[in-house]
């Protein structure tokens, strides 16, 4: 991995953290994961917050 790909890591998780559809955005973009998280951060902070990291992570 280069500087640059771990960098663009952080910043999506550090937006995932403040608004978690936002770092699936940036991730998949307007997809099936993107509506699942928004329907997940809808329904509770903390089950889109695991997913959108999650979604993050795997990559």
């Amino acid at each position: 991995m280069t500087s640059s790909s771990d960098s663009a890591d952080l910043l999506r998780i550090l937006l995932s953290i403040v608004l978690p559809p936002l770092g699936v955005f940036l991730q998949e973009g307007i997809g099936t994961q993107f509506w699942i998280n928004l329907l997940l951060t809808l329904l509770g902070y903390v089950p889109g917050l695991v997913h959108a990291i999650w979604i993050v992570a795997r990559r």
